[in-house]
C-alpha cells in the first residue's frame, strides 16, 4: 500500500510540474504568427511579398518590456532611424554570389517565406518550422532557407528564449559567401539598450536621472571582454547586453552551437544598438584589427556550397528579466551546447 501511494504521490507531482510550464500558442493571421506565452505577447513572426526579409518583431520579455526598436515598422516619435534594413530578429548576410541581402530594404534581392512546414504549440515550448528562398535581383532562387524556431517558455526564471536551427542549401548554382562584416543572425535592440556614458555608470552603481536613461546597455561575452568596441570582431561562444529599462534591468543574449559552422562564430556588435553574430565574416573581421592579425595571418574562410550542399546555423536567443552574471551565462551555455 506505501509504495502504491508513494507512486501515487510522484505521478501526482510530475502531473502539477507539467501543468505548472506556460503554455506556448501560435495565432496565425494574414502575413503574421502571433507567439503568445501564458496568455501574453511574446513575438511575432512577420513575413509577406512586401518584406525584405521575414522578421521576429517585437520580442518581449516575459514582464513585457520589448527589446526591438520599432522603427521603420513602426514610427516612434524621438526613436533612432538609423539603419533601415535593422528590423527585429533577422537572418540575412551581404555579397551572396554578389548580391547583398543584409541592405536590401526592398523586394529585389528578397528573402522571401514560402510555406509554413510545421506550427505546434504546447506546455513549455512550441515549433514553428518554415521554408524560405533567397532571390536574387535576376529574380533566381540561390539559396534554400530551412528554419526551426523553438520557443522555450520561462524555461528559467524570468526568462523566455528562441532556439533557432537553420539550413542554407544551394539551390540551382554554385554559392559563394564573400568574407564581410555585414551579417548574419542579428537583432536590431530599442534605444535604451543602446551602450553610452549612462551604462558605464550604471554599472558602477552611480544612480543617474530617469531622463538619461536613454543608453543603458552594457555588452559581455564569453571571453570576458565588455563593451561592443572590445568584443566586435572576436569570436565567442555567446554575448550578452543588458541594461535598465524604467528602473527595471533587462538583457539578451545570443549563444551560438557547437555545432553551427565555424565555431565559435565572430561578432559585428555596434554601441548603437545592432547586435549580431556572424560567423561568415571571418577575413574581414581579422583584416580590421591589424595589432591582432599580421596581413600574412588572414585566413579568408570564403564559404562555398556546391549545388545541393547545405550550411547548418544554430543559435540561442534569451531575452530576460533581473541582471544576469558572467557565470550564469556560462552556465545557460553549457545547457544550449548538450
Amino acid at each position: 500500500m506505501k509504495k502504491t501511494i508513494l507512486v501515487l504521490s510522484i505521478s501526482l507531482l510530475a502531473s502539477c510540474v507539467a501543468v505548472a510550464q506556460p503554455r506556448v500558442e501560435f495565432v496565425k493571421g494574414k502575413n503574421r504568427i502571433d507567439v503568445v506565452i501564458a496568455g501574453a505577447p511574446f513575438t511575432s513572426y512577420l513575413y509577406g511579398p512586401e518584406l525584405p526579409k521575414p522578421l521576429l518583431v517585437p520580442v518581449c520579455t516575459p514582464s513585457g518590456v520589448e527589446m526591438n526598436r520599432p522603427h521603420p515598422l513602426v514610427k516612434t516619435e524621438g526613436a533612432s532611424t538609423d539603419h533601415e534594413h535593422h528590423v527585429g530578429i533577422f537572418f540575412a548576410v551581404d555579397q551572396v554570389n554578389g548580391v547583398n541581402f543584409w541592405k536590401n530594404t526592398g523586394v529585389s534581392p528578397q528573402i522571401r517565406h514560402a510555406e509554413i512546414t510545421q506550427m505546434a504549440g504546447g506546455r513549455g515550448s512550441g515549433t514553428l518550422a518554415t521554408v524560405s528562398h533567397w532571390i536574387d535581383d535576376k529574380q533566381q532562387i540561390v539559396l534554400e532557407e530551412k528554419r526551426k524556431m523553438i520557443f522555450l517558455a520561462g524555461e528559467h526564471n524570468d526568462e523566455h528564449a528562441i532556439d533557432f536551427s537553420i539550413d542554407l542549401t544551394a539551390e540551382n548554382t554554385r554559392v559563394l559567401f564573400e568574407d564581410i562584416e555585414e551579417g548574419m543572425f542579428a537583432i536590431r535592440v530599442s534605444d535604451y539598450l543602446r551602450e553610452t556614458d549612462a551604462g558605464a555608470a550604471l554599472e558602477q552603481g552611480r544612480p543617474l536621472p530617469e531622463e538619461s536613461l536613454s543608453g543603458t546597455g552594457r555588452y559581455f561575452s564569453s571571453n570576458g571582454d565588455q563593451t561592443a568596441k572590445n568584443i566586435w570582431g572576436k569570436r565567442a561562444r555567446w554575448v550578452a547586453l543588458q541594461g535598465v529599462r524604467k528602473d527595471k534591468v533587462v538583457g539578451v543574449a545570443i549563444l551560438n552551437h557547437p555545432a553551427s559552422i565555424n565555431y565559435p562564430t565572430y561578432w559585428h556588435v555596434r554601441n548603437y544598438g545592432l547586435f549580431s553574430a556572424n560567423p561568415l565574416g571571418q577575413a574581414d573581421f581579422q583584416k580590421q584589427q591589424p595589432k591582432r592579425y599580421r596581413k600574412n595571418k588572414i585566413i579568408p574562410l570564403r564559404l562555398t556550397l556546391e549545388e545541393g550542399e547545405t550550411a547548418h546555423f544554430r543559435f540561442l536567443v534569451i531575452v530576460y528579466d533581473r541582471i544576469r552574471t558572467h557565470e550564469q551565462m556560462e552556465e545557460r551555455f553549457r545547457e544550449f551546447a548538450k
